[in-house]
């Protein structure tokens, strides 16, 4: 497997970007191969995502560490709000309806929480156990308005989705 050359662009086309998500996906699979502990997992899934694409400013999970709250890590990037309940900005939007969430302009996003001022545009996964129990959420923040296309919610929900298959309960439930 060729590694990638240097992070994408957000000027890449949408095959473009959905090669790359690809490839991230091939690496994901080798490096997790037999790792049973979920904190690695995302700390990989995190790097590996964030170094992949120039767009992405924040990469990293919320994970689920009791009934209706979000507690950060792992991540990459600068810090991000340690807490958040479902009630409160993308995030907990995000795993109360356990949806993707694609936000052009945080800004416009009502209760938006402003963890970075620079963030401009947002995406947030849900990370499901196959049977629908929710692990974490992924969330990728750019200093770009607009940031995210098709590819990039096909190709997070893909590697989300492999995720979530791989552990179904959370480290320490």
């Amino acid at each position: 497997m060729q590694p990638a050359i240097g992070p994408l662009p957000a000027s890449a086309s949408g095959p473009e970007r959905a090669a790359r998500y690809g490839h991230v996906l091939a690496v994901a699979r080798a490096l997790l191969e037999g790792e049973d502990d979920l904190i690695a997992a995302m700390a990989t899934l995190a790097c590996e995502l964030h170094h992949a694409f120039e767009y992405f400013h924040w990469t990293g999970f919320y994970r689920v560490t009791q009934p209706g709250l979000l507690v950060i890590g792992p991540y990459q990037g600068g810090h991000g709000c340690l807490r958040i309940p479902f009630e409160r900005g993308v995030c907990g939007a995000a795993a109360r309806t356990r949806s993707t969430l694609v936000v052009p302009d945080v800004e416009a996003f009502e209760g938006h929480i402003a963890c970075s001022s620079s963030t401009k545009s947002e995406i947030v996964v849900p990370v499901l156990t196959p049977s629908g129990s929710l692990l974490a959420v992924l969330d990728v923040d750019s200093d770009l308005p607009d940031a995210f296309r098709p590819e990039d919610q096909a190709g997070l929900e893909a590697i989300c989705n492999e995720l979530g298959a791989r552990f179904t309960v959370a480290a320490g439930a």
